[in-house]
Order: C-alpha cells, then sequence, then structure tokens
C-alpha cells in the first residue's frame, strides 16, 4: 500500500501545483487513500520532497532537482532527436535510442545532475540509468517524458 502510495504522491506532484500537505492529503483521499497529516509528512520526508517556487509564483512540492529550461535547451534537443522509448524497471531505467546516439544521450543526461541517478552507463542505443531507488526511478522517467513532451510540442 505504502508503494502505491508514494507512486501517487509522485503522480500528483508531477502532474499539479500542491502547495499544502492538505490539499495532497485531500487529492490522496479522492484517489482512495485515506490517509492522515502524519502519515503524508513522513511520505514527504521519505520521498525526500521540497518546496520549490512554480512560475506562478507559489511554493509547490517538488522532486527537487528538476531538469532546468537552460539544461533542456543545452541538450539542444538531442533528446527529442535520439530517444525512441523511456522505461523503468525496479530502480533502473532504460532508454532505447536510435543507433549511434546513447553516448551522446548519455553524456547529456550525466551533465544534467539529476538527484537520484547513481550512474549511467551507455552502448550504441541503450542507456541504463541506475537510480537510487525505484521511486527516484519513476521521477526520472517521468521528466524525461516532459523533456520530451515539451521538446516534441
Amino acid at each position: 500500500m505504502k508503494k502505491r502510495r508514494h507512486a501517487k504522491i509522485l503522480e500528483l506532484i508531477n502532474g499539479k501545483e500542491i502547495e499544502t500537505q492538505e490539499e495532497l492529503q485531500n487529492m490522496l483521499y479522492k484517489c482512495g487513500f485515506e490517509v492522515t497529516q502524519a502519515t503524508i509528512s513522513r511520505d514527504i520526508k521519505e520521498l525526500r520532497l521540497v518546496k520549490e517556487l512554480s512560475d506562478r509564483g507559489r511554493y509547490i512540492y517538488s522532486t527537487g532537482k528538476k531538469a532546468s529550461t537552460d539544461a533542456v535547451r543545452r541538450t539542444g534537443g538531442i533528446f527529442a532527436e535520439s530517444i525512441i522509448r523511456v522505461e523503468h524497471a525496479l530502480n533502473i531505467v532504460c532508454i532505447k535510442c536510435f543507433s549511434g546516439m546513447a553516448v551522446a544521450v548519455c553524456t547529456a543526461i550525466d551533465s544534467m545532475e539529476w538527484t537520484g541517478v547513481v550512474g549511467t552507463i551507455s552502448g550504441d542505443d541503450t542507456i541504463f540509468v541506475l537510480c537510487k531507488t525505484e521511486d527516484f526511478a519513476k521521477i526520472f522517467t517521468m521528466n524525461m517524458e516532459k523533456i520530451l513532451n515539451v521538446k516534441n510540442s
């Protein structure tokens, strides 16, 4: 139950601007999770969530270090041009690229210094990203998908 709740919390904060524990608690309740404020507080600590200033000037829950606009720009579109798909299994993320592009993508990922990433390794068309936990792998995957969607828009 805890892993499902943690995954739902990560999904919620990556999809919405959540400012308070009460707001998070209400959203979890609507998703079928009955939790106390104390449980939410522990979950926030365990997931290492932080508050950061949103584009709209409000402090919202976040996973911490996100790929900044500058970092995304610096990749020069390498992600959108090279990545076919991103998936995670437990605490490992697999990124499939077009042939010959994995090293360039891996170098770009390494330069972004993602929170929760232990290391990367690449071949010709595949990259493995080792994350500290399964939750960090989910966060990494969601953030990569966001970058790909931004670059493809």
